[in-house]
């Protein structure tokens, strides 16, 4: 069995950007479960959240959080489950969240991806790889999913060639 990801973001003003790592985490048949908790504004919840994601069957946390971008840092912080961060953009275009998010003490690491929506992909494809370490099955359609892309470069290759 597939283990969940915890998919969390700072405001759902980032749910826009954010949606891509649910899709992919859908088409993925990942299980899911999808939470707006604040660093700043709910830390009691943010922290709960985290110390109890293993024991409700999560293997991996997404953080989306923007400016100051504390929640993945506040969740790695009370959980030992791999924590990817995803920076939104927003105030200097995600840059001072990249910062936030990249720049974890050691002993307290985020993995951190690209600025939204992509990033936030990335994210997800990310935590399936994590994920498929112990999961065959996950690993088979992450191959599948893999060809797909292929496939799909080939066919467009195929089509501007032979257009030209």
């Amino acid at each position: 069995m597939t283990r969940k990801v915890g998919v969390l973001m700072g405001s759902s003003s980032d749910l826009p950007a954010m949606r891509g790592a649910l899709e992919v985490l859908d088409g993925l048949e990942i299980p899911r479960e999808v939470r707006v908790l604040s660093a700043h504004r709910t830390p009691e919840e943010a922290a709960d959240y985290a110390r109890t994601a293993a024991e409700r069957g999560l293997g991996v946390l997404i953080c989306g959080a923007g400016m100051a971008a504390h929640l993945a840092g506040v969740v790695a912080s009370h959980s030992l489950l791999p924590v990817i961060g995803v920076p939104m953009g927003g105030s200097f275009m995600g840059m001072d969240a990249m910062l936030a998010t990249a720049q974890m003490p050691p002993g307290v690491p985020v993995a951190c991806v690209a600025v939204g929506g992509a990033g936030a992909k990335n994210a997800a494809w990310l935590a399936a790889r994590i994920l498929s370490l112990s999961d065959a099955e996950l690993r088979g359609r992450l191959e599948a999913a893999r060809e797909a892309m292929r496939a799909g470069v080939l066919a467009a290759d195929a089509e501007v060639s032979a257009s030209e």
